[in-house]
């Protein structure tokens, strides 16, 4: 979850008149340009760490050096910079003539983006999902108004809030198997589907029923929970089957899948919370929430990431910490393979609330095992 924001919508402005600079520049003595970040820097040379690899950017006396705000990513809002504020881990963006080999960049410009800058954006965007945020599962979308509707979970009770997209409000949609803001796409209304996880930022009505956004970005994930079958630690596979379908399914694990273990204790109180404050299987009061856990219905005093925040806190665990028998989920996006699915998010020590969700009533058509609900591994990660 902390992989933080790239500052991707920054980069793609700069891009973007850059390639109005370029196209406003006879093709003979047209500009290259690269983007990354600083790996090292030296005496009229720096490395920096490009999508294609290293490059070496390098230096002279008529080089132009350009600071950029994150917080307004335009040329026209750049101001003059020097050589000595650049730092490894800057961001920057530079002009030139690539070598033959595409591995040496003369510099004409540098424009950088400080991390210092970058960390105080990702700060103050952080804070205001979180404070101004919420997050739920879409219920229904209403193609002639635009408004759409969640459940919003709070730790006792599930309420629903009709979402407004203010004018202008910016729209994204998370990638296949990633859950990281960084990695959203630009989307529209269109894309959001009943089922999706939404989080949205904006501004909240006063009885928490409608919801004004500013931004939304939303996804397709699904939770399978499951007895651990095998463990190839070496291969990072899993074998679990499925408590709903009963068959076998692999789940993967990436470089970027979140494995962590929920303390039985709190696991305990929190599957309690959602039988109505009994434990499961009748074992008799829930007691009180999670300390500094407050309770709350539609953003009820609940801030929208502290759920993320929690599962942040929990003991990270590997593959080779799993052992056949145990009990199991996990998040993926939903991509229609129900045999394999890569692992976005995997949560062991959740034997209390799958015990909660055989114990739930049984509805018309409803599976017991749809009533599956288990904090942390619903939506994506925040900016």
């Amino acid at each position: 979850m902390r992989n933080k924001l790239y500052l991707l919508l920054s980069i793609a402005v700069l891009f973007g008149t850059f390639s109005v600079i370029s196209a406003q520049t006879p093709a003979a003595v047209k500009l290259s340009l690269a983007s990354g970040d600083v790996v090292s820097i030296d005496a009229g040379k720096i490395v920096l760490n490009t999508k294609d690899g290293a490059l070496d950017v390098m230096l002279n006396d008529k080089t132009e050096y350009k600071r950029v705000s994150p917080d307004n990513p335009s040329l026209k809002s750049a101001v003059a910079a020097a050589f000595s504020e650049i730092a490894s881990g800057d961001k920057l963006i530079v002009t030139g003539l690539f070598s033959a080999d595409k591995k040496t960049l003369p510099a004409r410009a540098v424009y950088l983006m400080t991390k210092a800058d970058i960390a105080q954006k990702q700060s103050k965007e952080s804070e205001q999902w979180k404070t101004r945020g919420i997050s739920g599962r879409v219920a229904k979308v209403d193609p002639q108004t635009n408004q759409i509707s969640i459940e919003v979970r709070g730790l006792g009770n599930t309420t629903t809030v009709v979402l407004t997209p203010k004018e202008n409000a910016k729209f994204r949609r998370y990638a296949a198997n990633s859950v990281k803001y960084s990695e959203a796409k630009e989307s529209s209304v269109s894309e959001i589907q009943a089922g999706d996880m939404l989080r949205a930022v904006g501004d909240k009505s006063a009885d928490g029923a409608s919801f004004a956004a500013e931004e939304i970005v939303a996804g397709a994930f699904q939770t399978v929970a499951g007895t651990v079958k095998t463990v190839d630690a070496a291969k990072n596979e899993i074998v679990i089957t499925d408590l709903q379908t009963k068959k076998d399914v692999i789940v993967e694990l990436g470089s970027a899948s979140l494995l962590k273990r929920f303390p039985e204790e709190m696991a305990q109180r929190m599957a309690a919370m959602q039988t109505g404050g009994m434990r499961p299987g009748g074992a008799g009061a829930a007691g009180t929430p999670p300390p500094g856990r407050p309770n709350g219905g539609a953003g009820g005093g609940q801030r929208a990431g502290g759920i993320d925040d929690m599962l942040d806190r929990f003991p990270n665990i590997t593959a080779a910490d799993l052992k056949a028998g145990d009990m199991i989920a996990v998040s993926s996006s939903k991509t229609g393979n129900v045999d394999r699915i890569t692992a976005i998010k995997l949560l062991a020590g959740v034997e209390p609330f799958i015990r909660a969700a055989q114990a739930a009533p049984v509805g018309q058509g409803r599976q017991r095992t749809q009533s599956l609900s288990i904090p942390g591994l619903d939506g994506g990660d925040l900016p």
